[in-house]
């Protein structure tokens, strides 16, 4: 096959340049009006991405800050936690979601997910609770909620503070609210494949809690209550703003981005009806953000090879528990702890479902992965 046709027939995991194409006018003239103003950091285009963010979301507050790490941090920190409080979250994410608890000095303690879903949910949240837990830190995982009903209603019985990781559920709802609106606070990511990407990093929180908003604004900026004038630490977590002008660009194609998501989405799950991959199920009365499209099988090397070879790109999300990095080993947790989220490591492959992805690429994913079976490789 010639290079020409190689890469034709490619269809990438994640094309952020094809998805912006066509906004590039209105970034470039949000670019160009930062450098024409010559004010960079925390100035009208942050407040203007903010309470865009928080009328898209549904919510009275959104504050920017550096990254979803440090998103998390804040979150929590404003929220009370003291150094040592238990903070409890899935074992099912990736490793930012364990270092914003420890950047706020609380305590990591894992949970098991549901086995559908793959999201943490009230049963196995309740059970790793103990009487030092103060938090539950939910994960809206690949654009899925988690049991945000039965979390809550854990916090309410047990006195916890709900605080969402919405790094992957941009424009997800439940019941016709967004993620991001049902805990005390919630943590977003803006890193540039997330569905609402910045071109670098950034963050924010978003929250009901005006004074929970204030104490955000403070926090994030050396604990400033006026200039250089500090009622207590903070530090410095700030989204500049060149960031902010180009999500502010970015939003209003959102909706639209998300819906052809799930348009493909749609079309995987139909074509993939009665295939020996186990997909994952939404919890009723939710609309995905379909971040990632994950299928789980057994052979999951071969299966990502034989794609491959048919210029299918796969990812994996994620590879290894945190409970088994060695980074964590401090938790105390074992192999065999979380058997749901080590099964999930070890099967899950996520699909290409970028908003740029035609239909005749959709296709190729699809008849890729069915030749996959039809050939018996799955054996």
């Amino acid at each position: 096959m010639s290079g020409a046709a190689a890469a034709q027939r490619r269809v990438a995991f994640g094309a952020i340049a094809d998805d912006d194409r066509g906004k590039r006018a209105a970034i470039d003239a949000a670019v160009a009006r930062v450098l024409d103003r010559g004010w960079f950091v925390l100035g009208e285009e942050v407040r203007a991405f903010e309470e865009a963010f928080a009328k898209f979301l549904g919510v009275p507050h959104v504050v920017g800050c550096g990254n979803g790490t440090e998103a998390i941090a804040l979150a929590l920190q404003a929220t009370g936690l003291s150094r040592g409080d238990e903070v409890v979250l899935p074992a099912n994410t990736c490793g930012p979601t364990l270092a914003g608890v420890r950047l706020a000095g609380g305590q990591p303690r894992l949970a098991d997910v549901d086995p559908e879903t793959l999201t943490l949910d009230a049963r196995n949240a309740e059970r790793a609770c103990t009487p030092a837990t103060k938090f539950l830190l939910p994960v809206h995982l690949y654009g899925g909620l988690a049991d945000v009903a039965g979390l809550a209603a854990l916090a309410r019985r047990r006195n916890l503070k709900l605080v969402e990781d919405c790094a992957q559920s941009h424009g997800a709802l439940l019941d016709g609210r967004a993620a991001g609106s049902f805990g005390t606070a919630a943590a977003f990511s803006f890193y540039p494949s997330k569905n609402l990407g910045a071109y670098g990093d950034g963050g924010a929180v978003a929250t009901n809690d005006a004074s929970l908003a204030s104490r955000l604004r403070e926090l994030r900026q050396y604990g400033w209550t006026r200039r250089d004038f500090a009622e207590s630490e903070g530090w410095n977590s700030r989204l500049d703003e060149l960031q902010a002008a180009i999500l502010s660009a970015k939003l209003p194609f959102l909706a639209a981005e998300n819906a052809r998501r799930r348009e493909i989405a749609e079309r995987y799950d139909a074509a993939f009806d009665g295939l020996p991959l186990r997909r994952l199920a939404s919890r009723r009365g939710s609309v995905s953000s379909r971040h990632i499209y994950p299928v789980r099988l057994e052979r999951r090397d071969a299966f990502r090879e034989h794609l491959l070879a048919r210029g299918v790109e796969t990812g994996i999300h994620y590879p290894f528990p945190l409970h088994l990095q060695p980074a964590y080993a401090f938790l105390g947790n074992r192999k065999g702890d979380f058997p749901v989220s080590e099964a999930a490591c070890e099967t899950l492959v996520s699909l290409p479902i970028h908003p740029s992805l035609s239909d005749a690429h959709a296709d190729a994913v699809i008849a890729a992965t069915r030749s996959f079976f039809d050939t018996g490789a799955h054996r």
